[in-house]
């Protein structure tokens, strides 16, 4: 996997990266340290409209960072709400500015900004181009520079790191919705919220936007989010939802149409006729590769809908134009991007075989409770593994037990029967995230159920109940589910 052999006097870079997002700011980071002429493109430099995804991309822009701050930001109310509990009296989470909040998220994303650009990239010898990048053919770039500038750039090997954009349906009045772009700029935190999509995307938003105060109606067009994760998980986070939340959750149910009233409000009607107001209504429905204007065809990149199809290598059918990041729909999580992006740069550049790694891939859902997972889910597991066992713990957290608060936990350890390996680790309780990161490690190093029975607890902690379930829930054979006695 090797770059080409071609006379290089030709090129004007050895790698020249289409998008700063982590895909393309790690592959392009790490190819300059292997000592290749690298250029990256970014079609703005700071954050906000109108491209909202500026250098850093998605992920630190209008994704992941900023969207942490405000899962942070909505927590606050439910932890004062049990201060009472632990003999606090008179405590109230007071009374959230939302002007402050976002001109302070402004101030950090701006200062991250400014960390990619000049110190990540430009540090490790990276040209930075603000401007736009359309293929013309197979080893040129058209640049559109944000000065209004036009010039054509060669690069030996090209990267196509633009990532994806949010998907609307195509409903009268789609036009005043707004994504998970918008979210970050609104002026004013909207009162009434209406949120379409059945994704960890809408599921973040609709709790964190509840927690901040807002009324939230959550609509999805199935019978239960969060689809493709573990079964148990999903109706978990149902029931800890219609318990612990004011969300308004309504399932098998689609807009059909987004009025605008005349005083700037919106009315939303669903396909049963049923009508729900909101101050603003988000589309959280999936989001698709953006290629449009990538001039792909003119090199001939083979691309599928909206995405661009590559092989273990991230190479496209084109020998020397490559993919990495949401733009291939593989895993649409940033920190798999960072794994695309470095892997090929090694590949290319550093003199090294290395395909990319896919597999037991850990990730969080934060919603409240977050959801942190690896590995298979029940159903996966046993149409793969024929013979699976399986350990279930739902219990209260002695955080929450004590001031007596309904709130549970589930904790889940799928094993394949056969080899005793732990092939799935599923909880919702808090800090999923931070705890699945290292099950995540013990996971993917293929460790056994004896290994977790063989590791002594930290106590007192929820954690220590993945080391501490020894009876099994019930078992698998040949696929099919067998109660225990």
């Amino acid at each position: 996997m090797a770059a080409d052999d071609d006379d290089d006097s030709e090129y004007d870079y050895d790698f020249l990266v289409i998008g700063g997002g982590s895909g393309g700011v790690r592959a392009s980071r790490i190819a300059s340290g292997h000592g290749a002429k690298v250029a990256l493109l970014e079609g703005q430099l700071k954050h906000g409209a109108p491209n909202y995804s500026a250098i850093g991309g998605t992920c630190v822009n209008v994704g992941c960072v900023p969207k942490k701050l405000m899962v942070f930001a909505g927590r606050y109310p439910a932890e004062v709400g049990e201060a009472a509990g632990y003999g606090w009296d008179n405590a109230s989470p007071g009374k959230f500015n939302w002007k402050t909040f976002m001109e302070y998220k402004d101030t950090e994303i701006t200062r991250l900004n400014n960390v990619y650009e000049n110190f990540v990239l430009k540090n490790a010898g990276v040209e930075v181009i603000e401007g736009f990048g359309k293929l013309n053919g197979q080893h040129a770039v058209d640049v559109s520079y944000a000065s209004g500038e036009t010039k054509t750039l060669k690069a030996k090997n090209i990267l196509v790191a633009v990532g994806g954009w949010p998907f609307k349906p195509d409903i009268p009045g789609a036009e005043y919705t707004i994504t998970s772009n918008e979210i970050f700029y609104l002026e004013e935190q909207p009162k009434r919220l209406v949120v379409v999509g059945g994704g960890f995307i809408a599921l973040e938003f609709a709790s964190i936007m509840d927690g901040l105060g807002s009324d939230v109606t959550l609509m999805y067009r199935g019978d239960l989010f969060l689809r493709g994760f573990d079964q148990d998980m999903r109706e978990h986070l149902r029931e800890e939802m219609e318990r612990n939340t004011d969300i308004d959750l309504q399932f098998n149910t689609n807009p059909k149409e987004i009025i605008k009233n005349d005083d700037g409000s919106f009315t939303v009607v669903t396909e049963d006729g049923n009508k729900v107001e909101a101050d603003a209504v988000m589309m959280a429905t999936g989001r698709k590769g953006k290629i449009e204007n990538l001039g792909l065809e003119t090199a001939g990149v083979h691309t599928e809908g909206s995405f661009i199809p590559v092989n273990d290598y991230s190479k496209t059918n084109v020998d020397n134009i490559y993919a990495v990041g949401d733009v291939t729909d593989r895993i649409a999580l940033t920190p798999v991007a960072l794994m695309e992006g470095h892997r090929l740069a090694d590949t290319l550049f550093g003199g090294m075989d290395r395909p990319v790694d896919h597999k037991m891939v850990a990730s969080t859902v934060f919603t409240n409770p977050e959801i942190g997972t690896v590995g298979y889910t029940e159903e996966e597991a046993a149409e793969k593994f024929k013979d699976i066992t399986v350990y279930k713990s739902r219990f209260r957290a002695m955080k929450h037990s004590f001031p007596k608060s309904e709130t549970y936990s589930l904790f889940k350890i799928i094993v394949d029967t056969k080899t005793d390996k732990v092939v799935g680790v599923h909880v919702a309780t808090d800090g999923a995230g931070e705890m699945i990161q290292g099950v995540g490690i013990a996971v993917k190093m293929g460790a056994t159920k004896a290994d977790f029975d063989a590791t002594i607890g930290i106590h007192p902690t929820s954690a220590e109940e993945l080391v501490t379930m020894r009876s099994p829930s019930y078992h698998y054979k040949d696929g099919v589910k067998v109660e225990e006695d």
